[in-house]
């Protein structure tokens, strides 16, 4: 067994202490990433014999096992001298070292005669003043000088640690020679400490190993889910990626956590990432590993990552000493937290975390972080792999191949997201909000006149963008001057900070936009666009949009060793296999359901439509009249989607409950929030209504809609009253509601779900059209269809379950349409409004069920 660290990674973990601050540790995470470019510079300034990015690694056998510790030192140069040392700094003298301990040979030789590493990194501070290099960075460099020494049998080294200021790039220089006995007594006593930590892993590892020999599946196989976890197995086993479309009912989350587990126990892995967007689903992963250890005693601990904010002990998630005792010198204290922790459990799910966290007096969040190095099985949201501003350092910093298995749950989700997370905006509104906020202040002169600036070029842009052709680069790059310019002023403030908390909040804030917008402007090409959005309540921003993400999406999961992108609403699967970065050589296949398909009734009413030419008062009607006629075939619980809520509001004016009160109408509210959602959710599954509390008047009468804004509610007993609830194709009840049996029979979908024509989605459509000639298909329809799958999804949950599917357009008729179908749904029936009862209690009574 080889256990593998980056140099980073080791000094950081063994050597990082004082406080979480977020008012500076922003700005210098953020130099770190923006240092690339600097690096570069400082390398190719460098004379003849220098050389860049120098694998070094050391490796240590412990007799049970390999440690290796590696990663690129920055520069190396065997002779000769790399940067002047101003006179008045002087030499760092980190180390009192008698002279024989260079040997003789070392006292014979000029300096520059001695071999030199050199650590570079990007700040924003005045580097004038820095009076040494900070340990952990030091720590770096001398890693990478005793390695050195090692390989090539040298009896010193110097150790260079070159600071360049990212806005002006002057440069501050440290150098210190340290002889070889030194770098390896300094080594070896971080090394023994580390060694405790790996022998825990090693020792976990062989429990984790034997146990996985021994697991078996929890239960018989469903049709079609053996031969679906085999192909996930074969898929890591060859290293390549699956897309796999896993209808409801073939246990998706079982049948490709099991035989990746088998593979780490086979060697051909050593860790899994269960990735999901939703926390429904992240519970499912959760409750799959809990089966496997119950059933087959499988030791594989497991840790859930959960959202900073939502996992703070602190009323505000303000991460600085000064607000949170949690903060205030959590690294001097996280290692035995930590220690605590994994020693002491098994796996770490959220309330052990917190738990532990609460002892400690650490933050949890970053808790869980340096629980993940521990864990078999991260459980995490897709941004933890994919987005570039929030990715997990610790595995990927490298972006090298990691031993990895992603698990890519919910899978059509992640090509949304992926554009929303290679994309871009400065919003008018936060650089005016920002401007107020120091508009009066003292000591902002340089920063007021510098936004004042970005405002302007951000006006000129959004005039050159508007009503012109969408391209990149187009438009914005005399506005990336401003934008540099303002980031300037704003780091040399952070860094020194000065005004009042909230002045301070408000530009750490500003600075963490511009660095977005920068970022994501240096990866522009031709997969990116440059436009102009209206915003929601006047003004606009400038937006760079990334319409591919595919290859992004590629190169991240590139860094694991396989990659599994599954959901039950993968259709077609050749668009998801694009889009998420798939290549000829990946697999894809389509997995059995082991429900039964003609307990799922699928209706199509053809005489209505919501095309948005023909929406006028007799098309809400005659809509109104066909959700009417469906929900009254058979009493009980129906959801039923539209296409936005403006429509949604148009039919329930012209929709009529029963008139005998055995129907209740909610109404999904613009501003619903999560607890108003369970509220209603409640009430599906167990009988109970849910009634507004209004700040005055009298309550919603009892036949009347509910309306369910995110106020406070009373819950009411409500006995043998069917609930229809209304509300929003792709909002919060379109997926991750789980509504078995009785609690849902029947959903009922007004439109193709096609998403609201606009710049960006017409951008989507003409970069397709260019590329592949598949732009509206691209752009609209794929994305809408998967919105009506995954509504329709919410009525069969169990083998158990029988329910309808009523779908309320002309359009679905049409055979494009109907290629996107499920292959499960069969035998749809095509009816007009005043068949469609008939046609629902039809149905009902073919499994003796009536009204």
């Amino acid at each position: 067994m080889e256990n593998r660290i980056s140099v980073r990674g080791f000094v950081e973990f063994l050597l990082q202490s004082g406080d979480i601050d977020n008012r500076v540790r922003a700005v210098s995470e953020t130099a770190m990433r923006e240092g690339a470019k600097l690096h570069q510079r400082i390398q190719s300034s460098r004379g003849e014999g220098y050389r860049a990015e120098v694998p070094l690694a050391f490796s240590f056998d412990t007799g049970r096992y390999t440690l290796r510790i590696e990663g690129r030192a920055d520069g190396l140069m065997l002779r000769g001298d790399a940067g002047e040392v101003p006179e008045d700094d002087g030499q760092l003298s980190l180390f009192s070292l008698p002279a024989e301990d260079a040997g003789p040979e070392a006292d014979e030789r000029n300096e520059e005669d001695l071999p030199l590493i050199e650590e570079i990194k990007g700040t924003y501070r005045d580097v004038k003043k820095m009076e040494a290099p900070l340990p952990v960075h030091l720590a770096q460099a001398k890693c990478y000088a005793h390695f050195l020494c090692l390989k090539e049998g040298f009896s010193a080294c110097r150790v260079q640690m070159t600071y360049g200021n990212l806005d002006t790039e002057e440069l501050k220089i440290f150098r210190e020679t340290v002889t070889a006995a030194a770098l390896a007594e300094w080594f070896d006593g971080l090394l023994k400490q580390y060694l405790v930590w790996t022998d825990l892993r090693f020792d976990w590892a062989a429990l984790r190993t034997d146990s996985i020999r021994n697991t078996v599946f929890p239960f018989a196989y469903r049709e079609g889910q053996k031969e679906l976890a085999s192909a996930v197995y074969r898929t890591i086993a060859r290293g390549r990626q699956l897309f796999l479309e896993a209808p409801t009912g073939s246990g998706k989350t079982l049948a490709t956590m099991f035989p990746a587990i088998k593979a780490i126990g086979e060697g051909k892995a050593e860790r899994l990432f269960y990735l999901t967007a939703r926390t429904i689903t992240r519970q499912a992963a959760e409750e799959a590993v809990r089966l496997l250890r119950a059933g087959s005693g499988l030791k594989f601990n497991t840790v859930t990552l959960t959202a900073k904010e939502k996992i703070c002990l602190m009323e505000s998630c303000e991460c600085n000493p000064e607000a949170c005792p949690y903060a205030k010198g959590h690294f001097d204290r996280i290692l035995a937290a930590l220690y605590d922790l994994i020693t002491g459990e098994e796996h770490y799910p959220r309330e052990v975390i917190l738990a532990y966290a609460k002892k400690h007096t650490v933050c949890p969040f970053e808790l869980s972080l340096d629980a993940s190095l521990f864990a078999d099985g991260i459980i995490c949201d897709y941004n933890y792999v994919y987005d570039p501003f929030v990715y997990l350092r610790r595995f990927f910093a490298e972006d090298e191949k990691g031993a990895h298995i992603f698990l890519t749950d919910e899978a059509h989700n992640l090509v949304e997201r992926g554009r929303e997370m290679y994309s871009a905006s400065l919003p008018e509104k936060d650089l005016l909000k920002a401007l107020g906020v120091i508009q009066k202040a003292k000591g902002y002169g340089d920063i007021r006149a510098a936004l004042k600036k970005l405002l302007d070029a951000t006006a000129d842009a959004q005039g050159v963008l508007k009503g012109a052709p969408c391209a990149p680069y187009y438009g914005i790059d005399p506005l990336m001057t401003r934008v540099n310019g303002l980031s300037n002023a704003l780091s040399k403030l952070l860094e020194k900070p000065q005004g009042t908390e909230e002045q301070m909040k408000e530009m750490r804030a500003l600075f963490l936009l511009l660095y977005r917008f920068r970022t994501i402007y240096e990866r522009m090409d031709t997969r990116y666009r440059a436009l102009s959005l209206a915003d929601t309540g006047g003004g606009f921003s400038v937006a760079i949009r990334c319409i591919d993400p595919s290859g992004d999406l590629r190169s991240c999961t590139a860094r694991g060793v396989a990659g599994i992108f599954f959901s039950a609403t993968l259709l077609p699967v050749q668009y998801y296999k694009r889009l998420l970065g798939g290549s000829a050589e990946d697999y894809e296949i389509y997995a059995k359901t082991a429900f039964s398909p003609e307990r799922l009734g699928v209706f199509v009413v053809s005489d209505v439509t919501s095309r948005y030419t023909a929406r006028n008062e007799e098309t809400y009607r005659r809509i109104a009249l066909a959700i009417e006629e469906s929900v009254r075939a058979r009493r009980g619980n129906y959801m039923v989607f539209f296409p936005s809520f403006a429509f949604l509001e148009e039919v329930s004016a012209c929709y009529t409950p029963a008139p005998d009160g055995s129907e209740r109408l909610i109404l999904q509210g613009r501003e619903m929030d999560e607890e108003a959602r369970e509220h209603v959710l409640a009430q599906l599954r167990g009988g109970t209504g849910v009634t507004e509390r209004p700040a005055d008047g009298p309550d919603s009468p009892a036949d009347g809609p509910l309306r369910l804004p995110g106020v406070e509610f009373d819950i009411e007993e409500v006995e043998d009253v069917g609930v229809t609830l209304f509300a929003v194709l792709g909002g919060i009840f379109n997926e991750g509601v789980d509504l078995p049996g009785d609690a849902l029979i029947g959903v009922c979908i007004v439109g193709t779900g096609l998403p609201q024509v606009g710049t960006e989605r017409d951008i989507i459509r003409e970069w397709f059209d260019e590329t592949s000639g598949d732009g509206f298909d691209y752009a609209y329809r794929y994305p809408g269809m998967n919105r009506v799958l995954q509504a329709a999804g919410r009525v069969i949950r169990t083998e158990e379950d029988l329910g309808v599917v009523v779908l309320l357009d002309d359009r679905f008729r049409e055979t494009r349409a109907r290629t996107l179908f499920p292959r499960e749904w069969q035998g749809i029936r095509t009816v007009g409004t005043g068949e469609v009862r008939q046609a629902l209690s039809d149905f009902w009574k073919e499994w003796g069920m009536t009204s």
